[in-house]
């Protein structure tokens, strides 16, 4: 259970002073329709309200980015922010007193040095900045004009210079930091008993968070060497590099200030610079050129339109086909930009101006378009093998399309430029969607369990979510506990019947998908919901029962004493009787 280091009640009462309609209505436009306040979401673009907040229980919840919290998670997104600094706006809107911050001693220890890390990042970026433009700084102020870096994009991105291998460790030292704090943000290393700086005399391309928070950096060799030419910082407390996006703050920023139709991804932090020089001021890059899920999840949360940019070379290429599946899988829709061979944003913006990159962006390809294109530059359609090899590649992008009426266009135009009939086209389609589909025969044991693990999730966060809206239909003789014991803190929390909103206190809901779905149940969309009820019980139960008869089953199968053979085969029929006449007295409350 998480411990949010704050009172559960001065919590309580925060929120009950901070209504979340008073509060949410004063970023967006609520209308109420029903029992809830509606209005378009305002962590995603849409037309059409997906948005919902909930005055009775205090929380909101987005229907179509599946955003949700309380008042204090709302003020956290909306503000780019953490907890504390969400408690401290909206205690101070209600001229409440904060108490002191307490809770577990890990929780705190980590609290602590989470934002003392943050702090050290903080005064750093900011002594590197200054540097920039110190005499010692000859080789980056020459890199700067090289570039054309205008002050205005070096203010933007906070960029700097690290001098040397010693005045960065000298200036933390003076700042009060030690040199474990300064391991520990991983801006130092040691060698020979020697602290020095990780980044010394590079170019120093400073990374921000959504929240606006300094959490790393990314920075250039200026000279030649041996060493890689791009060092980022090393995994800490406060820097995964898998969930970075560089440029987010920015790109945040204009949405809250001009609004956001898309964002477009490049490969580099020197790129991200070049296109908001050119006017693309909705840019953003990954760490490396992969995209992960986390990216993709973090860029949700501002758009539901990206458009890829990478290089146009074999990795670009590489890249981007990894990408598409990792933004389709999140719901995004998708444009792709065909660079021209060998070239990057910033030398085509360098050679051909802002106006040819926005045509570029303008005749961006939806995906299998573009993906076709690819793939026509790999095989010689003149050789019938490669033809054939080509058709099979395109067909399998073709099968991934939900519907039919997106697909069809996709086969004429593959007959088109292969020459082969479309009713052809379509057989080995359907060949290769049958493929994907695993039928009865051929239905693995894990594939079974996977989709019974699936359905009984689906339960879960049934039986969950009536427990916690304490819905009347709910079997009062059931030990729940026992049942799920994986949420014994969410079971032991519903019986207390507590406000809806106090689960964002004790839990990290947002990381928490099971527990996340069943505070968003939308119990009118069930007509007969105390028969659903009962059938997710039984499924829940019936499963552990019949894992447990299997196991008793292969211990039978093994046992060689006659006498525990026969007390296993007692245990086999009993849950036999059980399954058979549904009967749930082992999972009764005992008294």
């Amino acid at each position: 259970m998480q411990n949010k280091g704050y009172p559960a009640d001065w919590l309580y009462q925060l929120k009950q002073k901070n209504n979340i309609v008073s509060i949410i209505g004063r970023y967006v436009h609520l209308e109420k329709k029903g029992g809830k306040f509606w209005a378009c979401c305002p962590f995603h673009n849409e037309k059409t309200p997906s948005f919902t907040v909930n005055e009775d229980d205090g929380f909101f919840y987005c229907f179509g980015c599946k955003e949700s919290g309380d008042v204090i998670s709302f003020v956290m997104k909306y503000e780019s922010c953490d907890f504390s600094e969400a408690v401290k706006i909206l205690a101070k809107n209600a001229n409440m007193e904060i108490p002191e911050f307490t809770g577990e001693k890990e929780i705190i220890d980590k609290k602590n040095k989470k934002d003392r890390v943050l702090s050290l990042l903080d005064k750093l970026y900011k002594h590197y900045q200054s540097n920039l433009y110190l005499e010692e700084a000859k080789d980056a102020q020459q890199y700067i004009k090289k570039r054309n870096f205008s002050r205005h994009e070096l203010d933007d991105f906070k960029i700097g210079y690290s001098l040397n291998w010693n005045d960065a460790i000298d200036f933390l030292s003076k700042e009060g930091f030690s040199f474990e704090e300064m391991l520990e943000a991983g801006v130092a290393q040691i060698k020979n008993n020697h602290y020095y700086d990780v980044m010394a005399q590079r170019l120093i391309f400073p990374i921000f968070n959504s929240f606006n928070e300094c959490i790393g950096f990314s920075a250039r060799i200026l000279v030649p060497t041996e060493y890689a030419k791009y060092k980022n910082t090393a995994e800490t407390i406060v820097f995964q590099k898998g969930k970075v996006v560089f440029g987010i703050n920015l790109v945040k920023a204009l949405k809250q200030k001009h609004g956001l139709n898309s964002i477009i991804i490049v490969e580099g932090q020197i790129d991200v610079i070049a296109m908001h020089r050119a006017g693309f001021k909705n840019t953003v890059a990954c760490m490396g050129t992969a995209l992960t899920k986390e990216n993709a999840h973090e860029l949700k949360k501002l758009t539901n339109h990206i458009c890829l940019c990478f290089d146009g070379d074999e990795a670009g290429i590489k890249a981007t086909k990894r990408s598409i599946d990792i933004l389709k899988e999140e719901g995004f829709d998708i444009l792709i930009v065909a660079l021209p061979t060998g070239k990057d944003p910033d030398e085509i913006i360098k050679e051909n101006g802002s106006l040819y990159m926005q045509n570029l962006i303008d005749s961006a390809l939806p995906p299998i378009d573009y993906l076709i294109n690819v793939e026509l530059k790999n095989y010689n359609l003149e050789k019938a093998n490669e033809r054939g090899k080509f058709i099979s590649i395109i067909l399998n992008y073709i099968s991934k399309l939900n519907m039919d009426s997106e697909q069809e266009p996709y086969l004429d135009k593959l007959k088109q430029i292969t020459n082969v009939p479309i009713d052809i086209l379509r057989r080995d389609l359907e060949k290769i969607k049958n493929g994907q589909a695993v039928t009865d025969t051929e239905k693995k044991p894990e594939n079974v369990l996977n989709s019974r693990e699936n359905g009984n999730i689906k339960a879960i966060k049934f039986i969950l979510g009536s427990l916690i809206y304490n819905k009347d239909y709910v079997n009062r003789k059931i030990d729940y506990i026992k049942l799920l014991p994986r949420f014994k803190d969410v079971i032991e929390l519903a019986k207390k019947q507590i406000k809806i909103s106090s689960y964002f206190d004790y839990f990290d809901v947002d990381n928490m998908p099971i527990l996340k779905d069943s505070i968003n149940l939308d119990f009118s969309q069930y007509q007969n919901a105390n028969i659903y009820f009962d059938q997710c019980l039984w499924l829940i139960i019936s499963t552990y029962l019949m894992d447990k008869q299997k196991e008793l089953t292969n211990l039978f199968k093994t046992c060689e004493n006659i006498e525990e053979r026969q007390k296993i085969m007692l245990e086999i029929n009993k849950i036999n009787k059980q399954l058979k006449g549904k009967n749930l007295e082992d999972f009764y409350v005992r008294d």
